[in-house]
């Protein structure tokens, strides 16, 4: 097995484009999908029949599936993967049990240890088409992050490092539920300084969080945060901006989750990361807004008026 090997489980876009880079940077690369395919691969991927081809063939691993989905194909990956193995996840998303991050659920139901995250502001159209992308990667081991770069860099696709693996997942998860927020906000006529004020204390919100869940809160601040989020904010076809878009021009939640056409995995996170944040006793007025106000339909006016009217403190 090479060092730029590399498998992706999962055929969604987001699994094609990671593949599809992958191939691009002269990596061995495969791909995995339950679902049946329709189509031709990306130039240079190949198609795995199975999770033991899987195994055998490569030595990095990539999950790019839904995160209900991460247990089951983790514990599935537990009958075939060893110590050999490295295993990396791109899924914005954290467990429903106890707000756990997905590298915890994978170490549970897998024998690999050496695992990382993918996050910050990589976009998918512009990963499968080559254009000049930066992504970021997290794992306390050197090794799983040097496997992600050589498996990935090109001279049009940066990658970063960090050890902090956990405040990684959390922000990929947290900034996906600020999206629907920042969405909500161009859409609904506040004007851009509201807007700018909602991200920027959102970050710091999430920041928070992220440190209270055992993160480093500046990893918040930089590429895995605010990069992540201000890249979103430029791409209003993003499934999270066109939901908050179609909350803050008055549909209601159901209408606007038809608009968005994908599963947003922040959806059901919001109300879960806000009463997470209650018990653990961060300050959270953004995620209450969010959780309250914009995915309960409210006025404008009223999240509005909310927003202005809470207590300021923190930093500014």
């Amino acid at each position: 097995m090479g060092e730029c090997t590399v498998a992706v489980i999962g055929g969604g876009p987001w699994g094609l484009s990671l593949a599809s880079a992958a191939a691009r940077a002269g990596s061995k690369t495969w791909l995995y999908s339950r679902k049946e395919r329709e189509g031709a691969l990306p130039e240079g991927v190949t198609q795995a029949q199975d999770y033991k081809q899987v195994a055998d063939a490569t030595r990095l691993v990539i999950l790019a599936v839904p995160s209900q989905t991460v247990s089951e194909v983790a514990f599935a990956l537990g009958d075939v993967l060893d110590g050999r193995h490295l295993v990396v996840h791109a899924i914005r998303g954290l467990a429903s049990d106890a707000m756990a991050p997905l590298s915890d659920v994978i170490r549970r139901q897998c024998p690999v240890r050496r695992i990382g995250a993918i996050g910050g502001p990589v976009v998918a159209s512009d990963l499968a088409a080559g254009r000049p992308s930066v992504m970021v990667v997290g794992s306390a081991y050197p090794e799983v992050r040097r496997a992600v770069s050589e498996a990935f860099v090109t001279p049009t696709l940066r990658l970063y490092e960090t050890d902090d693996l956990r405040g990684l997942e959390w922000a990929s998860a947290l900034v996906g539920c600020l999206m629907i927020g920042a969405g909500y906000g161009k859409a609904s006529g506040v004007g851009p300084g509201l807007v700018a004020a909602f991200i920027s204390r959102g970050v710091q919100e999430a920041g928070r969080i992220a440190a209270a869940a055992g993160g480093d809160e500046r990893t918040l601040l930089g590429l895995a945060g605010y990069g992540d989020l201000l890249a979103a904010v430029e791409q209003p076809d993003r499934p999270e901006m066109v939901l908050g878009a179609a909350l803050g021009h008055g549909k209601t939640l159901d209408e606007a989750k038809v608009l968005a056409k994908l599963r947003i995995e922040a959806l059901g996170l919001i109300p879960r990361v806000y009463e997470w944040a209650t018990e653990h006793k961060v300050n959270a007025p953004i995620f209450h807004a969010l959780t309250a106000g914009i995915l309960a339909a409210r006025p404008v006016s009223q999240v509005v008026h909310e927003l202005m009217t809470s207590p300021v403190e923190g930093f500014v």
